[in-house]
């Protein structure tokens, strides 16, 4: 099975834009769900709805893919799933390194999901030598020492980094000159890389932070709704000696 390191997407070489790419996981994830119950067609629509998307941008990222769908049918959904998984690269097999095997590393090895989209966690890396050996998620743990014998003998170009913050750079530059050319970051800083190299990072805290605001401002809106002084009410009447009148009369 062709590895990560001799076949690489054509995503770029074909002019998909940057930000489809990125609803491409959206939109197989969806179509994944659907293909387990064994739906065989999909509306754009219906589609859309599921990956969180408007349904005239689902259709403009498929005609990139050169899919557009039949009239009163939808799209195939088996059809799709292969389409977007050979698009994304997924129907090879891409070993993963992952550095870094802290409460967020293992939790990482642990997933069950990687196999099934396409990814095999080529060995687990960490630069503790109490942690050389350790079984983690069945894969023993491999000292940092190793990384680069580890990187060539897999044929590794996807390295994830799940270290402190202060190690990550060291790390990154470490990856990149044994041949990885992508890196999932988990530490919370920001890393340097040279050209060619593709980063994507994950910040836990920053999500956090990002829903902290819309927090904020939702208590907010709900406090200054409740400071909004309701209309006048009605004017109370008191009986005249020729009925009704209001209980404050014009001068």
């Amino acid at each position: 099975m062709a590895t990560g390191r001799t076949h690489r997407p054509a995503t770029r070489s074909r002019g998909i834009p940057e930000a489809t790419v990125a609803r491409l996981p959206l939109y197989l994830r969806a179509l994944t769900a659907l293909s387990e119950r064994s739906v065989p067609t999909v509306s754009s629509e219906e589609l859309a709805a599921a990956a969180g998307v408007n349904s005239a941008k689902l259709r403009k990222d498929f005609s990139y893919l050169g899919s557009y769908g039949t009239r009163g049918v939808g799209y195939d959904v088996e059809y799709l799933v292969y389409q977007i998984s050979r698009e994304l690269g997924l129907t090879q097999d891409w070993p993963v390194v992952i550095v870094g095997i802290g409460n967020l590393g293992a939790a990482l090895a642990n997933y069950g999901g990687f196999a099934s989209r396409g990814f095999r966690v080529a060995a687990l890396i960490d630069a503790d030598p109490a942690m050389a050996g350790k079984p983690v998620a069945g894969m023993p743990v491999q000292h940092t020492d190793d990384l680069e014998r580890i990187i060539e003998d897999n044929g590794v170009s996807i390295g994830v980094i799940a270290t402190p913050a202060g190690a990550a750079q060291q790390v990154c530059e470490r990856l990149v000159a044994a041949g990885v050319t992508s890196i999932l970051n988990f530490a919370p800083t920001v890393l340097s890389v040279p050209d060619g190299v593709d980063v994507r990072k994950v910040d836990l805290s920053i999500e956090l932070q990002i829903l902290a605001f819309h927090e904020q401002r939702k208590a907010g809106e709900e406090a200054a709704a409740d400071d909004v002084v309701p209309p006048a009410a009605a004017k109370p009447h008191r009986k005249g000696p020729d009925g009704d009148v209001p209980a404050v009369m014009p001068a």
